[in-house]
């Protein structure tokens, strides 16, 4: 009480011989009006950016549910998908790297938000080709359309069909080829998956590097994460956006739905794939709206005004000269940046721990980029499943243990106040068990679907290794049939036909959906094969094994979802912590453009393409030539797709070792002259709390490029 009282007397004393005093409330004053300001700014960018991640999540998810989608409608194969895929990552390359050292310099805001404009131009121009192709057209026997004329599957004499359905069926098929002949729309949906790439690609280096910028030091931890954890919602309303457009028919408001003879659970059906687009086009413009209403710049904390690094990072780097690290709210000239490009290259590269960190995440997104986009497909191929309930999998249960799993690594951070060195090993860690769990997904698979000529003989014994020829056998030889065909239905005896004909049926009740065939003499039972049976539309079930195997399934995929998450925050704190502050969008963008061009955009194809060296039966375009994969080995294509994540994840574990070690040799001397100096017990332990309230404000989630949605 006595000082305070004291203070006060001296205070007023002051007051009344030095009235120039005062000044001092007029600068607090404005500095409480500019910390307001800074923080009303920042907290602003901070909304509009976490809404941006939500739709350029969002989209991107829902780009990866409709692939199977995109790969029936248009017919082709899955290896032209994967390059679909991947022009997303060539538009990010075009520009990625003009945009984060350039954009650094510039009007950041106004970057992202011509970005979102670009990205929702895209995203319509996806959407496109249903509003000028025809209308989708699958096999079907004419005795399972809606019609009055009654024809036998087995056509043993093409005069029992009438001349003028004959005439009418082959100049419909003429009609389209010419249609078809004339137009590759898949096109549009490559380059607006480019120009959604090109959009895209400002938000990411340009926003997080502006929040780090302008936010007070400990609240930065806060922000980046709300703007990741809202990236992590988008995918999950991504995901069920396309579980509920699959749902709907690929036409629908342009043709009649009782017109329609197949369901949502058949192989050829294809959902209204292009309505999520047009509703994340939407989402993408108002996104971009408020990014061209806020300033280049905001006033700094003043925090932050006289410390550019962190002890941790200069733990890390060797700064050769200071002087180097320029403000951005200097004026700078095009070619005085120009200037610096090739020594900023330079820095970079020559950085081991950057290096190896960067070989270690190109190999593991190689993995989880091709894993995650075919993800849909395996699980609708090996364990029977249709394309609305996977998409609703995993927008439900996968990205909800992402998400878990990045929280749960930054809060491991923070409780137990681990520095580089424990990310380090926390990140390398969640890897080796993340994939040692992926190994027993081997186990975990369906048996082949049994289908008369391509897995099982028509006496439902003998498996097969070249089905082409085993198409055909006794019981449909007086059939006129088509190996080309894939309409396939269901005998009584539980074996799948690729068609009526091939079937070898003879008659047909009913229309549509709920058609029954009769008299098929390849239908019969293993004590009685001579006897004739009845099929009805559609492929038979899997085996009674399936469903118990695909919920092991999930189960497995959800752990390890979560376990490969936890590594990801301090990977990313890793990745800031060992390069300098000025090179931080630069270093970003470059980590960005080196996932998008050596795991981007090959991994998608070449999975593609060993995925399709699975194919069983392809399907036939209209005017010839293969079209998209009708039925896969279920065996094989487990080992494929999965032997090809787990090989790359391993490569990817020994880098994380090599990182591990380069650190440790980084801070071993330093160590030891703490402990020659007698002050390794005090030092160490201020210097390990001053690690951890330094590097507390990036314990954020890793932005790997699409990664909310590649688990």
């Amino acid at each position: 009480m006595e000082i305070s009282s004291k203070e006060n007397t001296q205070f007023f004393s002051n007051n009344t011989l030095l009235p120039v005093d005062r000044s001092s409330f007029k600068s607090e004053s404005s500095a409480s009006k500019e910390k307001q300001s800074c923080c009303g700014g920042i907290k602003i960018f901070l909304g509009a950016l976490s809404f941006v991640y939500f739709a350029k999540a969002l989209s991107g998810s829902y780009f990866k549910s409709t692939i199977t989608q995109i790969e029936r409608r248009f017919d082709i194969p899955s290896s032209l998908v994967g390059i679909i895929d991947g022009s997303f990552e060539i538009g990010n390359l075009l520009i990625i790297i003009l945009v984060s050292y350039f954009g650094a310099k510039l009007h950041r805001p106004r970057i992202i938000g011509a970005g979102c404009l670009i990205m929702s131009a895209g995203t319509f121009l996806i959407a496109m080709p249903q509003f000028f192709m025809g209308r989708y057209q699958y096999e079907r026997f004419p005795s399972t359309i809606n019609s009055t004329v009654s024809i036998s599957p087995c056509l043993q004499d093409k005069s029992q069909t009438p001349l003028s359905a004959l005439e009418k069926s082959q100049a419909k098929i003429n009609a389209g080829c010419e249609k078809e002949a004339g137009s590759s729309m898949w096109i549009y949906v490559l380059l607006g998956n480019l120009l959604r790439g090109i959009g895209e690609t400002p938000i990411q280096p340009l926003g997080i590097a502006y929040i780090d910028d302008y936010a007070i030091e400990e609240n930065a931890a806060l922000y980046i994460g709300c703007v990741q954890t809202v990236a992590i919602i988008g995918p999950i309303f991504g995901f069920l956006l396309g579980s509920l457009c699959a749902k709907l028919y690929v036409d629908i408001g342009f043709v009649d739905l009782d017109s329609v003879t197949i369901t949502h659970k058949d192989g050829q059906w294809v959902g209204a794939w292009w309505l999520g687009y047009l509703i994340a086009g939407v989402i993408s413009i108002l996104a971009g709206i408020p990014f061209w209403f806020l300033p280049k710049h905001l006033p700094k904390p003043e925090s932050r005004k006289d410390s550019s690094t962190s002890s941790e990072q200069s733990k890390f780097i060797t700064e050769d000269n200071k002087d180097q690290h320029k403000s951005y709210q200097q004026q700078v000239k095009i070619t005085e940046m120009a200037k610096d490009f090739l020594p900023s290259l330079k820095n970079l590269f020559g950085n081991p721990v950057y290096i190896l960190y960067l070989c270690a995440s190109i190999i593991q997104f190689n993995s989880l980029i091709g894993m995650v986009t075919y993800k849909p497909k395996y699980i609708e191929q090996q364990y029977g499943q249709t394309s609305s309930k996977t998409n609703f999998v995993i927008g439900l249960i996968n990205i909800p243990a992402v998400a878990f799993g990045i929280f749960s690594g930054g809060l491991i951070m923070k409780k137990f106040r681990i520095n580089v060195l424990g990310g380090a090993k926390l990140s390398l860690g969640s890897s080796f068990f993340g994939y040692l769990l992926l190994l027993s997904l081997f186990a975990m698979g369906c048996e082949n679907s049994d289908v008369a000529g391509l897995t099982v003989s028509y006496h439902g014994t003998k498996r097969m290794t070249d089905y082409e020829q085993d198409l055909f056998s006794e019981c449909n030889s007086g059939c006129a049939c088509s190996k080309n065909d894939w309409d396939p239905i269901c005998g009584e005896n539980g074996v799948t036909y690729i068609s009526a004909c091939l079937a070898g049926c003879q008659a047909s009740n009913g229309s549509g959906k709920s058609t029954v065939f009769f008299n098929c003499s390849c239908v019969g039972t293993l004590e009685s094969p001579s006897q004739s049976s009845s099929a009805v539309v559609g492929p038979c079930q899997k085996g009674k094994e399936c469903p118990k195997m695909f919920l092991y399934f999930l189960v497995i995929s959800v752990i390890t979802s979560y376990t490969l998450s936890v590594g990801g925050t301090p990977g990313y704190i890793l990745l800031l912590r060992c390069i300098k502050p000025h090179l931080k969008s630069f270093a970003l963008g470059i980590y960005t453009l080196a996932i998008r061009v050596l795991a981007g955009i090959p991994a998608p194809v070449y999975f593609g393409v060993a995925i399709d060296t699975t194919c069983l039966k392809w399907g036939s375009k209209r005017c010839g030539g293969r079209g998209a994969c009708r039925l896969y080995d279920s065996n094989a294509l487990r080992y494929v797709y999965l032997g090809l994540t787990l090989v790359l994840g391993t490569v990817s574990t020994f880098f994380s070792v090599a990182v591990l070690w380069v650190l440790r040799k980084r801070s071993s001397p330093q160590d030891k002259t703490l402990s020659d100096n007698g002050e390794r017990d005090t030092c160490g332990t201020k210097s390990r709390k001053d690690n951890f309230v330094n590097s507390d404000h990036l314990i954020q989630t890793t932005y790997w490029p699409e990664k909310e949605t590649r688990l």
